[in-house]
């Protein structure tokens, strides 16, 4: 095991290594700081070509629900067809915090009193520099042209003049330096960026006021971008490291999502600035508090959910979600666990477990059917091709991609030490893996239970009696309902059922070459300890209409952003040439909203099948 933990360690172990790959490592750790220095740029070329593609494309190959286990309803409503996330503010989330609250984004003012406690908002600071060097000022702050910079002339110069402009670039826009220069012989000072580590450094301590929280809480609201962009952006505006930033939880790309962030020492005034250049980002609700965010601190989330363009009557509608209200939802981890491509995450991670690195390393790499960006295509076909990682690489303007991080590591270590090339992979990334593969089985495991024995608990269920699991006797079975009812993730600190299904878990593990026996890897961080999770989940605060309207393209959910902006509200026609369902439930944490709306629909919600639908109503 210690030479294992070696592996994914910071001191990695080397195997003897060719002279070339040897040499290719030296070059690659020469090119690695030249290439963070490039990401900003990088990124917005992903972004580009990303919205170059189709994504009914990219579909075409994607995941059905059967493909992950994903098989059976418990309602008795005939279901009915609708279009999900036709539009993606057709998708709303609020995250509900710890104390329960639904976090919106009503307030983009800063607040006040925090200006007056503020060394950076002290007056005298202000009224040094003129509004227009501080627009300047404010520009060069926000926009990440490091080569730029602003000159201020010294007006009546004096080393006490200079001291005080010096001062209050520096304390009115952290992350710039400045210094004088003599120019035809006048006195400049030159603001402009801090370079390299410097700019990325911790805020400077003694600007900060003693007397307020060290972390800045703000609601992020976003449209169209997943957290981690949105996260990644705001950091390379405020020219800070994205691990400053702490949430509770990431959301969905394809929707309008509202959460709560904090970000340490960074003043609401800087954040608020943000708002003026930032598209599809609104930050407000600001507060300073002694604490960061900590991931799985959320209750849940508060889903508003539009179906377009349905076919149920209202006698369907009306049973579909009172079902969901009254008695829930098989509790399946959702499409977005197994990601959109030909190639499935769960697959992957089958394969570390399997510990067959090659496969590892060909499925994340090579060839896949259906359309994916262009570099991406690219790459692949020169890794197919030549099994060059560096001839890979050149084909990738972007490089923290996943194929990015593992052809890096590739040439870095060569292709004989493929465990450590994958650590270059962040960790999370790497876990996501076989996480999806323990949801694949959970998701074909509860398809089994359910097919057997319905509706029902039955001796040998399992429930939770604290954090322990419990097997039900036949006694007890009666005196239980399926809501009690919990299913293990595979790993070697659970047990299973003792009815038939929990022989079912040591079948489907045997057939994929897996030892239920033996769920701990040589590499620790890919030991399965396993877990237990609900069979069935019942929505709170659940509410539905009906709507009718002609225009397949007319916003039907008004947002917080349009609120605050004093917007109309979407008006809903009496008669409309097309009906939508505008439903509202509330779900906790780690439970999949589209799982619920597959529930009311009784049809396949992954993207696969919701492009044809959607593809098909449009044409």
């Amino acid at each position: 095991m210690e030479q294992t933990e070696a592996l994914t360690g910071d001191k990695r172990c080397f195997p003897e290594e060719h002279p070339g790959h040897a040499a290719k490592r030296l070059r690659v750790e020469e090119e690695e700081e030249e290439e963070e220095s490039r990401g900003d740029e990088e990124e917005e070329l992903c972004e580009e070509e990303e919205e170059e593609e189709s994504f009914a494309d990219m579909m075409k190959h994607g995941l059905s629900e059967a493909d992950v286990g994903i098989l059976k309803f418990i309602s008795e409503h005939r279901g009915f067809s609708g279009i999900l996330k036709e539009r993606y503010s057709d998708f709303v989330v609020h995250e509900i915090n710890k104390e329960g609250r639904t976090v919106r984004l009503d307030d983009l003012c800063v607040p006040a009193d925090v200006e007056e406690e503020s060394p950076e908002c002290s007056s005298t600071d202000s009224q040094t520099l003129t509004e227009e060097q501080k627009q300047q000022l404010e520009e060069l702050q926000l926009f990440k042209n490091k080569e730029a910079s602003v000159a201020i002339e010294v007006q009546q110069d004096s080393k006490e003049k200079r001291t005080l402009l010096h001062r209050a670039v520096k304390t009115l826009y952290p992350g710039l330096e400045t210094k004088t220069e003599d120019r035809d012989g006048k006195k400049f000072i030159v603001a402009y960026h801090a370079a390299g580590k410097t700019a990325l450094a911790a805020p400077r301590k003694h600007s900060w006021p003693k007397n307020r929280g060290s972390f800045c809480h703000f609601v992020l609201y976003k449209e169209n971008k997943d957290t981690m962009d949105a996260i990644n952006l705001l950091s390379k505006f405020l020219r800070v490291r994205p691990n400053m930033f702490s949430y509770m939880g990431t959301k969905d790309k394809r929707a309008v999502t509202v959460q709560e962030i904090a970000v340490l020492k960074i003043s609401a005034e800087r954040l608020s600035h943000l708002n003026k250049c930032l598209m599809n980002l609104k930050l407000g609700n600001f507060s300073y508090k002694k604490h960061p965010l900590k991931l799985g601190e959320l209750q849940g989330n508060h889903f508003t959910v539009v179906l377009r363009n349905i076919s149920g009557s209202q006698e369907q509608v009306e049973q579909a979600m009172t079902s969901l209200r009254e008695t829930g939802f098989i509790n399946y981890y959702g499409m977005q666990r197994f990601g959109t491509t030909a190639v499935p995450t769960h697959r992957v991670g089958r394969a570390i477990l399997q510990n067959n690195w090659k496969e590892v390393v060909d499925l994340i790499l090579k060839p896949r059917p259906g359309a994916e960006k262009g570099y991406l295509v690219k790459c692949r076909e020169e890794w197919a091709r030549s099994q060059d990682p560096e001839a890979a690489l050149k084909k990738l303007p972007v490089k923290r991609c996943v194929e990015g991080q593992l052809l890096r590591g590739l040439a870095k270590y060569g292709k004989n030490n493929i465990i450590t090339a994958f650590g270059l992979i962040p960790r999370n990334n790497r876990l996501m893996y076989i996480h999806s593969y323990q949801s694949y089985i959970w998701n074909s495991m509860v398809s089994k239970r359910m097919e057997a024995f319905g509706l029902r608990a039955v001796e040998g269920d399992l429930v939770l009696r604290g954090s322990s699991a419990h097997v039900l006797s036949a006694d007890e079975a009666d005196k239980h309902s399926l809501h009690d009812v919990v299913m293990p993730l595979p790993g070697f600190d659970v047990i299973y059922p003792t009815h038939s299904v929990g022989g079912g878990y040591r079948d489907m593990l045997s057939a994929d070459d897996l030892d239920i026996e033996n769920m701990r890897h040589k590499v620790r961080d890919y030991s399965l300890a396993g877990a237990y999770r609900r069979i069935l989940i019942r929505p709170r605060d659940v509410s539905w209409e009906l709507i009718q309207y002609d225009d397949p393209r007319v916003p039907l959910v008004h947002t917080d952003v349009e609120k605050l902006e004093n917007a109309p509200a979407p008006l809903y026609l009496k008669e409309g040439k097309y009906r939508a369902l505008k439903m509202e439930f509330s779900l906790p944490s780690s439970t999949y909203a589209t799982m619920a709306v597959r529930e009311v629909l009784k049809m396949d919600t992954s993207i696969k099948n919701q492009t044809r639908l959607n593809s098909s109503w449009l044409n």
